[in-house]
């Protein structure tokens, strides 16, 4: 039997802002994107990663009741939720790059537990550490 993760979801607040961000200033691609009524199923995947997807979900019914969908976006964008982790080559070149496209950074490149890493956020609220990945860890 073979098995494995797919897909990871995310909430975000705008689904077309979440494509915006991901595709247009993180590189990642569009994978699936279909709608059934109100309901839209959006992932993305890293171009270096194609078995893997980023589910990029809006909080609402009938998944979640209206309150709940309503506190898990205040929850969200807050940054509450665990933040993911994107390995990369450089932080700092990546950092420079991603800063010049609009990401805001919450935290600069600082060396670190024999690594270098930064921290931003998404435009919904969730949070990424950007963590230079040494002699072929990824």
């Amino acid at each position: 039997m073979s098995q494995g993760i797919q897909v990871v979801g995310l909430y975000v607040r705008d689904q077309d802002e979440a494509v915006e961000f991901y595709v247009g200033k993180l590189g990642f691609r569009v994978h699936t994107d279909v709608r059934n009524g109100d309901y839209r199923w959006l992932t993305v995947e890293h171009p270096e990663q194609p078995f893997f997807q980023l589910g990029l979900f809006k909080p609402h019914v009938p998944t979640l009741d209206a309150v709940t969908a309503q506190s898990v976006a205040e929850i969200v964008a807050k940054g509450a939720m665990p933040p993911l982790v994107l390995a990369v080559d450089d932080c700092r070149a990546a950092h420079a790059r991603l800063a010049a496209l609009g990401v805001e950074f919450t935290q600069a490149p600082e060396e670190r537990y024999g690594n270098v890493d930064a921290s931003f956020r998404d435009p919904s609220g969730n949070g990424w550490k950007m963590i230079e990945a040494r002699g072929g860890e990824r």
